[in-house]
């Protein structure tokens, strides 16, 4: 039952960007339908951001795995009441 709540939950977190697509396709017809040019900037430009948004997932990811974070110092009771 776990299995199936976290895939629900990655499913619903798409969800927006499959609404986006579709809505972007849409108004790209109607665009075209109308002769209208689009006020989208250029594919080259889109390709650019595509690159930015894949970067900054990407490099937290290759931080985590060259410097792992430190794990917290533990304290045993006993050196606690010590200083008490």
């Amino acid at each position: 039952m776990p299995k199936l709540c976290s895939t629900l939950k990655k499913a619903t977190s798409v969800r927006p960007y499959i609404i986006s697509l579709v809505v972007g396709l849409l108004v790209g017809i109607i665009y075209a339908g109308l002769r209208v040019k689009s006020p989208a900037p250029p594919a080259i430009a889109l390709v650019g951001l595509l690159g930015m948004l894949i970067g900054e997932s990407v490099f937290p990811l290759i931080k985590d795995r060259l410097f792992p974070p430190a794990e917290p110092a533990r304290i045993e009771k006993q050196e606690l009441n010590r200083f008490k």
